[in-house]
């Protein structure tokens, strides 16, 4: 372990933090440029399943190679790639307007670099942070992140009135470069025996992964719980903007107010996780992250819709508990197997999370339609906490394994 890690990670999550922004800021406009040529929710739909399809069926084969080859180069090859893709529609906007197959083939692609670069970050954090410290600097990492989601969409709205879509993919591949250059000044060890080890064949270490994973009872549980709460999860960010205009009565300005709190609370909660991430039961913060997070939907759903301001409120003590999840989950994966593993494994983690993503949005789209939005955001509240307290009774009940 490098004796200036702190260095590395700074200048590594520096490089990674702009091209989160310069991403958030494209995603945004990609969005906004389909829902203005089309208007069509069948298209949204399309374009949303394009950013899920590489990273639930390619994640879990990227995550051999990103175990079998050096993670620095996995995420140059990655950025690179994103940053030829988004040439395309810079160029071709030149000379006509972009049609929706350029859009949602960009979109495909985003998420196939994404299918790469991510797991192959969160397998190459260990190799740089000792594990004594990997909760904090994962606070420290979602923090980053979170203050890039905080600020995109402010730019992206300025921009997205001034220039063409074309040119505004120009800032993606800045970003993406900007990411390649500060990683040139990183050293990431290769795992372990990466160039000696012998192959046991592509598909062998794929099943030799989920192997590995079955060994650590506490991880498997860990993931069936992200499972069952990443279809509960995932749809209240598409809905939260919904609730406030359709539910409070709110404006297009109280739907930002209440998007930047979240995003402002989240960021406290990232850094405030990198302040105590190493005082903390990490098993039990994981879930009462799930009960907090419930605890303020059942609030949002249930109180009346002039309580507006309560609602921008809750909003803050929302986002301050989803650090306490990801990224603790991110920890915790990376402090319970060898780093030349956690390729495959965080691939898989990927994979599931993003397999029960849409699920969730079609269950959620049906039953807001059915029994109203508010009633949707109580139900849901419910089913958090009944997941976090059926968690924490049988972490307490099998302490000994877990």
């Amino acid at each position: 372990m490098s004796r200036n890690w702190k260095k590395q990670f700074i200048i590594l999550w520096t490089g990674q933090s702009v091209s989160v922004l310069t991403s958030a800021i494209i995603q945004m406009s990609l969005v906004w440029y389909l829902t203005s040529k089309t208007e069509s929710a069948a298209i949204m739909s399309i374009g949303t399943l394009m950013g899920f399809i590489p990273r639930a069926i390619i994640g879990p084969f990227a995550g051999v190679v990103i175990d079998r080859l050096s993670r620095k180069k996995i995420m140059i090859i990655a950025d690179l790639f994103i940053a030829a893709i988004s040439l395309i529609p810079v160029f071709y906007g030149f000379f006509a307007e972009l049609p929706i197959w350029i859009v949602m083939l960009v979109l495909f692609c985003r998420s196939l670099g994404s299918a790469f670069h991510s797991p192959a970050l969160h397998a190459a954090t260990p190799l740089i942070v000792p594990k004594e410290s990997l909760t904090q600097y994962a606070g420290f990492a979602q923090g980053f992140e979170s203050l890039s989601h905080l600020i995109s969409p402010a730019i992206a709205s300025v921009l997205f009135g001034i220039f063409n879509l074309n040119v505004l993919m120009l800032i993606d591949v800045f970003g993406a470069l900007f990411a390649v250059f500060m990683l040139t000044f990183v050293v990431i060890p290769n795992t372990p025996g990466v160039e000696s080890r012998q192959r046991t064949g592509y598909f062998s270490e794929l099943k030799e992964g989920f192997a590995i994973v079955k060994t650590e009872p506490a991880v498997v549980f860990i993931l069936i719980v992200s499972c069952i709460y990443s279809m509960i999860y995932s749809p209240i960010g598409t809905y939260y903007p919904l609730i406030t205009i359709t539910h409070f009565g709110g404006s297009i300005g109280d739907s930002a107010l209440a998007e930047t709190v979240l995003s402002l609370g989240s960021l406290l909660g990232a850094f405030g996780l990198g302040i105590i991430g190493n005082k903390i039961n990490k098993m039990r913060s994981f879930f009462l992250s799930i009960l907090t997070y419930g605890a303020c939907l059942i609030v949002i759903g249930s109180i009346p819709q002039s309580w507006i301001l309560i609602f921008v409120a809750v909003s803050a003590v929302l986002g301050a508990s989803i650090p306490f999840y990801s990224s603790i989950r991110t920890s915790i994966i990376q402090t319970k197997f060898q780093p030349e593993y956690l390729g495959r494994i965080f691939s898989m983690t990927m994979a599931l999370t993003t397999f029960t993503t849409p699920v969730g949005l079609i269950f959620a789209g049906t039953f807001a339609q059915k029994v109203g939005i508010a009633n949707w955001f109580f139900a849901s509240g419910i089913a958090c906490v009944s997941l976090a307290v059926i968690s924490l009774i049988k972490m307490y009940k099998d302490r000994d394994s877990l």
